[in-house]
């Protein structure tokens, strides 16, 4: 898609099937510029109904093919998703409004988990255990769960959908995909490589609409065995009420955070502010592992300060599509309102805002990159996710007093802190109550490690072979001899 248009065609896929017409539409909207880019259409409780039964079908057929079959559909996959990676990256850069670079990246780092998983597949390994008994074998085996209802955000439009649907199809389940509606384009040129790889019908399905109507049909259903959600706290603690009163399926949930990012004093503070700064704004801060409460120790307070509002003074904000751009707008507009309501909010509390603060006068969802200094714990982006372009900074004293601020919410999906020393880092990593920390660093996702949180921020892990292990249930085999 070397043209840079959003050509591809909207719909639903059901048991190997496209469905495009005839069903109430929704817009698709471009972020950058606020312009229609389609109209996507939304399911009927018909085309549930038909994507449940493909599902049940699509599973009898996919979990008695061998691992090594299935790994050979999936590397395929995997292989288009990255000769693909363009259009795919193009189609999420129109409708999420991420820079072409990221969305390229995006593109790619899927398609490597997929391999990865088509991969793992292959060793979903049981074991046998030595028994009490004379002329008997006591076998324990993992199997399938069976079909699974994945529920995906908009803000990682093709790794999320990714990680979840390759380690379910990996372990041998089947999927239906319930994606974002404004993301859809580049969710659906990821279901088509899956398609072209010759996957099954009915082993992967798509479908799109209004998102409770969808969530709780799907999960109501007995052929759903799984359930995969990645969101807010609030949905997945009601998500996860529908799953127990509904046959108890098994939860997969990864529900956002609230990442403390500490600065200790003796680190090159200049360049941890730089580093930190130019990694922060690159989505508009839309991701559930951004680092959005800094703590930075008295000492370097000030110049830590300085560093990072001049260089997100400095950022380029635009369409994917201007050159030389380094910021993003956010995806839409609730999350400008929600960006200049926690401004005000911080400010009443007696935050000084440094920086930002207002929303762009010019055509397109773009919120000016925010810091907001000495902000106290009472303000309201220190206890909720802000999800946007706007920084709090915050002073500490010791590691055991950060350490109790980092750790009094209920969120603990990722945390980051930067320390020249080793004593210091131990006390961090051991202190922090997260699923993923970085210490002097902020790579803390990868398709061979576990992805998840602790306390409210979720159920399990996705990637890696903690994510395979979601999709498997255990079976234990007695056998004796007649």
């Amino acid at each position: 898609m070397h043209s840079r248009h959003y050509d591809i065609p909207l719909g639903l896929f059901i048991n190997g099937e496209w469905r495009t017409t005839g069903r109430a539409t929704q817009p698709v909207i471009n972020p950058a510029d606020e312009t229609v880019l389609a109209h996507l259409p939304l399911a009927t409780v018909a085309d549930l109904d038909d994507a449940l039964a493909a599902a049940a079908a699509g599973f009898a057929v996919w979990s008695r093919m061998s691992a090594l079959e299935r790994s050979g559909i999936l590397e395929q996959a995997a292989a288009l998703m990255h000769e693909r990676a363009d259009q795919i990256g193009t189609l999420m850069s129109f409708e999420h409004g991420k820079m072409l670079a990221d969305g390229l990246q995006e593109a790619h780092s899927s398609a490597d988990i997929v391999k990865w998983f088509a991969e793992e597949g292959r060793r979903a390994y049981g074991r046998i255990v030595p028994g009490p008994l004379p002329h008997s074998r006591q076998l324990v085996l993992k199997v399938p769960v069976g079909p699974v209802a994945a529920l995906t955000p908009w803000n990682f439009p093709v790794r999320i959908p990714a990680r979840t649907v390759a380690a379910a199809l990996a372990a041998g389940c089947s999927v239906i995909l319930k994606a974002a509606e404004e993301t859809p384009g580049s969710t659906i040129a990821m279901v088509r490589c899956f398609e072209d790889a010759g996957l099954p019908p009915g082993v992967l399905n798509l479908v799109f609409g209004v998102p409770a109507q969808v969530s709780e049909h799907l999960i109501a259903s007995n052929v759903i065995k799984a359930v995969a959600f990645t969101g807010s706290i609030p949905v997945g603690k009601h998500l996860a009420s529908l799953a127990a009163h509904n046959g108890l399926k098994k939860l997969v949930m990864e529900l956002g955070g609230h990442a403390p990012m500490i600065v200790c004093d003796d680190v090159d503070v200049k360049r941890i502010a730089t580093l930190t700064a130019q990694a922060k704004f690159r989505q508009a801060g839309q991701a559930c592992i951004s680092p959005t409460r800094f703590y930075i120790q008295r000492g370097v307070y000030d110049v830590f300060l300085d560093t990072f509002v001049d260089v997100a003074s400095k950022l380029k904000l635009g369409s994917a599509f201007e050159p030389g751009v380094q910021a993003s707008p956010v995806a839409n507009a609730r999350r400008l309102a929600a960006a200049d309501a926690f401004v005000q909010d911080a400010l009443a509390h007696g935050a000084r805002l440094a920086l930002g603060g207002h929303r762009l006068e010019r055509a397109g969802f773009f919120y000016a990159p925010t810091v907001l200094a000495d902000v106290p714990e009472s303000a309201r982006i220190m206890n909720e996710e802000p999800f946007g372009p706007v920084v709090p900074m915050s002073a500490f004293d010791t590691i055991e007093e950060v350490l109790l601020r980092a750790n009094r919410l209920d969120y603990g999906l990722a945390a980051y802190a930067f320390t020249g020393s080793d004593r210091r880092a131990l006390q961090l990593s051991n202190g922090l109550e997260a699923g993923m920390i970085g210490i002097n660093s902020m790579l803390v996702s990868g398709a061979e490690v576990p992805f998840g949180g602790v306390k409210e921020s979720g159920i399990g892990s996705e990637n890696g072979i903690e994510g395979l292990q979601a999709y498997l249930v255990t079976k234990f085999v007695q056998q004796a001899v007649l």
